[in-house]
């Protein structure tokens, strides 16, 4: 009996539940914890926040339901999903952008994971206890600069992430974020609760939820839009591959919504577990990248329960990087198993090694290799600025063109209706939002990114 290769032998995702709990843990990751917070702060709080959740409604969800639309209704990985449903065409391209996107966001992303495994180690230990701010500044510098002990954490980090995904879809990728995304999420309601019982805890509320929009400048408005990308996984074709092993029983609308509030929730949980506690022990909010590794290791030392809570709060940070990364992994099987033909373990190693090898280059970046730029940046600066500023903008503007534009409708509500009614109103909504909004909005954030044009 014959089989067409990568469709009826494909693996797939076994329950609702499951594709929920995939698809949310590849949105939720370092973005929520690390990011979100810390650009929140710079960018004045919660003037930011409502920008960000409009984008996320008007921009970030109808691209998320795209690509799981293009993955599910093509059967194949990132590259090989435009060369089903537009064959003979330079549509498939696309699917290359997500593709390097993967490979070069992995590759600093296993750098900053690593770095929160290092810090569960310190907490467990005990280490931040009586260092001052700027003993703790010097401690992070010492790691990020260390030539072996940073590489040592991030290999150990991708061979924990090659390990789930070279078991499979349903159980190794299944199976482990459902289990991972409920610790998660118990994990961060516990560090909320005891955030907002701190004296003072309520100016860190205020600030995240009382908007004042003199403060709002044109520059945190796109950074709004770009985190929203950076955010919900789009444009690097994890959601084209997780799609892909969606069954046509799952109502893909909703599914979309509900890994977006998923997202959205845990990002505004991540702001109340944090911006209380940064009030209440009178630290500035606009800390910048060091906010989670300096100045949280700061306020969790004078914190009643400190010890507890700074381990849990890392560990948070290590498992939600770790649903994230299994995802973008994904990605990268996906597409040697199928373009290749390679079976998933040897394909799960190769794309691990090139990975980290990547990655290593990210990490020493910081330090033995610092000397060495790239218009002006590091290795890691660098894989950081191609995929964020160029290849996940076009990446999220080609698949709104492709779908609002080459699919058409008709197509669309098609795929769609599998799985459950969809009313026509909501499906004019989409399509407008595709050929016309997300479009202009992305086309001025990729411009404004590479420096084209300055708001």
């Amino acid at each position: 009996m014959s089989h067409k290769p990568g469709i009826k032998l494909r693996d797939s995702f076994g329950s609702k539940f499951g594709v929920v709990a995939a698809a949310a843990g590849s949105a939720v990751g370092l973005g929520n914890i690390w990011k979100f917070p810390y650009i929140t702060g710079v960018y004045g709080g919660a003037a930011f926040l409502f920008v960000y959740l409009g984008f996320i409604l008007a921009i970030g969800l109808p691209i998320m339901l795209s690509e799981l639309l293009i993955g599910r209704r093509s059967g194949r990985n990132a590259f090989g999903a435009f060369k089903k449903l537009a064959p003979k065409s330079a549509w498939k391209y696309i699917g290359l952008l997500g593709i390097a996107a993967a490979f070069m966001i992995l590759s600093f992303y296993g750098v900053v994971a690593g770095w929160s495994i290092q810090y569960i180690i310190l907490s467990i230990q005990d280490g931040f206890a009586t260092k001052s701010p700027e003993q703790l500044n010097s401690l992070f510098t010492m790691l990020i600069e260390s030539p072996q002990k940073p590489v040592y954490l991030q290999l150990i980090f991708m061979v924990l992430t090659g390990a789930i995904v070279i078991v499979g879809v349903k159980k190794g990728i299944e199976k482990f974020t459902k289990i991972l995304m409920p610790i998660l999420v118990f994990i961060l309601l516990a560090l909320c609760v005891k955030a907002i019982t701190l004296p003072g805890a309520e100016r860190g509320l205020e600030f995240l939820f009382k908007p004042d929009f003199s403060k709002l400048t044109s520059e945190g408005i796109l950074s709004a839009l770009g985190h929203a990308f950076f955010s919900l996984s789009l444009g690097m074709g994890t959601l084209i591959t997780y799609g892909s092993y969606i069954n046509r029983e799952n109502n893909l609308l909703r599914t979309a919504v509900q890994v977006t509030a998923a997202d959205t929730i845990i990002a505004i949980l991540s702001g109340i577990a944090i911006f209380p506690a940064v009030f209440a022990f009178g630290i500035e909010p606009s800390s910048g990248p060091g906010l989670v590794f300096i100045t949280l290791p700061n306020v969790f030392q004078q914190m009643p329960g400190g010890y507890i809570f700074s381990i849990l709060f890392f560990l948070l940070l290590t498992v939600a990087a770790l649903t994230s990364s299994i995802s973008i992994l994904e990605v990268v099987v996906a597409y040697f198993k199928e373009e290749f033909r390679l079976k998933r373990k040897p394909a799960t190693i190769v794309a691990t090694i090139l990975i980290s090898t990547l990655g290593i280059f990210c990490s020493l970046s910081m330090g033995v290799l610092e000397p060495y730029k790239l218009f002006g940046l590091n290795f890691f600066d660098l894989m950081d600025w191609i995929s964020a500023n160029m290849l996940l903008p076009l990446g999220g503007l080609f698949i709104a063109l492709f779908v609002g534009w080459f699919l058409g409708a008709k197509k669309v509500y098609h795929e769609i209706l599998k799985g459950g009614s969809v009313k026509r109103g909501l499906l004019y909504i989409f399509i407008f939002l595709l050929r016309f909004i997300a479009p202009i909005a992305i086309a001025i954030v990729f411009m404004d990114g590479i420096g084209l044009i300055s708001l």
